[in-house]
């Protein structure tokens, strides 16, 4: 099912993205930024769910509402407002709206709402690579353990938590750190024209409360768990070598003195491509479809490097931030930059394989050597 969310407030737009990307059935989300680019896109296609706001720098929502209902009198359509009077609430009521959600947002109540309005559908029938390829342009959260339990109580005490903080804390949550990374680098946030690379300076660019908001709704998207054993276990083992890269990334980056931030989410990432596919693959095995042991082996190897590819750039990833995520996976011999070499290099000796003619040349370039890294590393610094 495609959903199209009307939203001006950039920041208010990618929160209940991510909230309703996280609904069970929810293969596509459209963000339109104004009333003239929804009604165009609904005028060019239909949702099965709309999410709306009422005042509009050109115009009213309840126009789309308006022109939603001349064909489509049954389709969830939820207003989502700062108006909260009883006068206005009854107005949109006439418009034949499923829902009326007034701002600031409550999380929890707006992903319980959405769920309830929402039927569930097992999927058409198709074959595991034909739904690879329906969703490849879809958003795609990854898989997630975050509990939203531990979520509202971070919010219970948002005045007394720090960018930083939140950083230490979340710092080797693939999914949170791709989403917050997302947000940072949407176009509102890029005045400076500088790109946000490392997570810390991303929670400080959105601020915590929109940070922990967004953790929430990752907490509460239900598909990011995954259900199926033997996409957990590969999911576990994927997790496990990002995690690895990203803390040798961190060594090596702090022993040629370089700020070590940018190096260490860029190996947290290196296995989105991975996780998306196992993501959708567990979405097509919940909705009904047949799921062979083969064939997850079959769609990592078909699909991976293409769903990362398409999330670097969905996700606004800086170019430096993509290259170095790529150079976990391949790097050229003629280059010489730092960044990439450290990632390459991180990657060859979280697999152990810092022996190897190439993890040797690339330490050499840096200016180490192997024996280096059974010293201790310096301290670890956010």
């Amino acid at each position: 099912m495609k959903a199209l969310v009307l939203e001006d407030d950039e920041l208010v737009g990618e929160l209940v993205e991510s909230i309703v990307a996280g609904l069970s059935g929810v293969q596509q989300v459209t963000l339109a930024r104004s009333l003239t680019e929804a009604m165009r896109r609904v005028a060019e296609e239909s949702y099965g769910l709309y999410l709306v706001d009422w005042e509009l720098p050109d115009g009213s929502g309840l126009e789309l509402v308006k022109q939603i209902r001349r064909s489509d009198s049954v389709v969830p359509v939820v207003i989502v407002s700062g108006r909260s009077d009883r006068e206005s609430v009854i107005k949109a009521a006439h418009y034949g709206i499923s829902g009326y959600i007034t701002k600031p947002l409550d999380i929890e109540l707006l992903h319980q709402r959405l769920t309830d309005l929402i039927p569930t559908h097992g999927i058409e029938r198709a074959s595991v690579h034909e739904f690879m390829a329906k969703s490849s342009n879809s958003v795609v959260q990854l898989p997630t353990e975050l509990d939203p339990a531990e979520i509202i109580e971070l919010i219970g005490r948002v005045d007394t938590l720090s960018a930083s903080e939140l950083a230490e804390r979340w710092r080797e949550q693939i999914g949170l750190t791709a989403r917050i990374l997302d947000v940072a680098n949407s176009s509102s946030f890029r005045r400076t024209g500088k790109p946000v690379e490392s997570l810390r300076v991303a929670i400080g660019s959105i601020g915590v409360p929109m940070a922990l908001n967004q953790a929430l709704a990752l907490a509460l998207d239900v598909t990011a768990k995954l259900t199926h054993p033997e996409l957990k276990t590969i999911a576990d083992r994927y997790q496990d070598i990002s995690l690895r890269v990203s803390r040798e990334a961190n060594q090596l980056a702090l022993r040629i003195g370089k700020a070590s931030t940018m190096y260490r989410s860029a190996g947290v990432l290196s296995r989105l491509g991975e996780m998306a596919v196992l993501k959708v693959l567990n979405q097509f095995d919940a909705a009904g479809g047949t799921l062979a042991e083969a064939e997850i082996e079959q769609c990592l190897v078909r699909w991976s490097e293409e769903y990362g590819n398409r999330l670097k750039v969905h996700w606004k990833f800086p170019l430096g931030l993509r290259e170095l995520i790529g150079a976990v996976h391949f790097l050229s011999s003629d280059n010489h930059r730092e960044g990439p070499i450290i990632m390459r290099a991180a990657a060859l000796i979280a697999e152990n394989r810092q022996n190897e003619k190439e993890c040797q040349r690339l330490l050499r370039q840096l200016g180490l050597d192997a024996t280096e890294l059974a010293k201790e590393a310096p301290s670890d610094v956010v």
